[in-house]
């Protein structure tokens, strides 16, 4: 999908002693009787910037769509005095959320990966300020818990290790162009050459945009140690939870009792794709959200 014609802004806010950047996609088109006054708001994964959501919000026609780099990746500098973890990120976009409702209505929140367990955070923190939640591809099970402990418990020796490295050494570690290529392979599914390409280069081009070794280390364990399922209890708005068939991060099991678990939450399960829905099939996963933003 060609998102050229979106053309967003480049905004920039000052929140917590640091620039925050975030990029606003104008109103679609839209369908008959879209709300082309909503805003949706986009919350990025572990190691991402809000490139890797710009597919999905190019189907996405219900009112403008916000993506911000979190702060210490991409273009948003690290905070200060906060830690990089899923209090420090879900404090930083309520204040963002907060400023951005010059209307005084609730957004609608999006989060992929980490960013559904930022999301789910701060949907239980602030219920007022999220009309509608989505979590696309959303850690509902502990990483250092499950069947990939072992895996998990080598990629946190990994991230230990690169900050406890020499500020050069470290970052090289980190941004090592083999491991970011291993790590990419192993989370593609389509057998599409173009597209695993695209995948690849995206992952190449966007994965090492970490301010630092510490900040990047602070947000993985933040990744292991916490889930959805931490705040499940105390989010009642209507939620949406698209998960991938054959994701081994956030397995579809795991997906199923989270959804059973919200007060009002449904699934769906999107075939041939694993924990890469927004690269591998988001024209299926924008559809989604809006059926579910039309809804009821």
């Amino acid at each position: 999908m060609d998102t050229a014609r979106l053309r967003p802004s480049e905004e920039v806010a000052r929140i917590g002693e640091a620039d925050l950047h975030y990029w606003v996609y104008p109103a679609g088109a839209g369908a008959d009787g879209a709300d082309q006054h909503e805003t949706v708001l986009m919350v990025h994964g572990l190691r991402g910037t809000h490139h890797g959501l710009e597919l999905i919000a190019a189907g996405i026609a219900r009112g403008r769509v916000i993506i911000p780099d979190l702060p210490g990746f991409g273009d948003s500098e690290p905070m200060r005095g906060r830690t990089h973890d899923t209090a420090g990120y879900a404090d930083a976009l309520i204040e963002l959320i907060r400023r951005l409702d010059d209307r005084g209505r609730p957004i609608v929140l999006i989060g992929h990966s980490f960013g559904s367990i930022v999301a789910a955070r701060i949907a239980a923190r602030v219920p007022h300020l999220v009309r509608r939640l989505v979590l696309i591809n959303p850690i509902s099970t502990p990483a250092l818990a499950g069947p990939r402990v072992a895996m998990s418990k080598l990629t946190s020796a990994y991230y230990s290790l690169g900050r406890a490295l020499p500020g050069k050494a470290g970052h090289a570690l980190l941004s090592s162009r083999w491991v970011v290529l291993a790590s990419s392979r192993a989370m593609t599914r389509t057998k599409d050459k173009r597209l695993r390409e695209f995948i690849h280069d995206s992952h190449l081009r966007h994965f090492n945009r970490f301010h630092s070794p510490a900040v990047l280390s602070e947000t993985f364990q933040a990744s292991v140690t916490s889930t959805v399922a931490d705040f499940a209890d105390a989010i009642g708005m209507p939620t949406l939870l698209i998960a991938g068939e054959h994701d081994e991060i956030a397995p579809v099991a795991g997906q199923r009792e989270l959804a059973d678990r919200m007060a009002d939450a449904r699934l769906e399960v999107l075939p041939d794709v694993g924990h890469l829905v927004h690269y591998e099939t988001p024209l299926a996963a924008a559809a989604a959200v809006e059926r579910f933003l039309g809804t009821p």
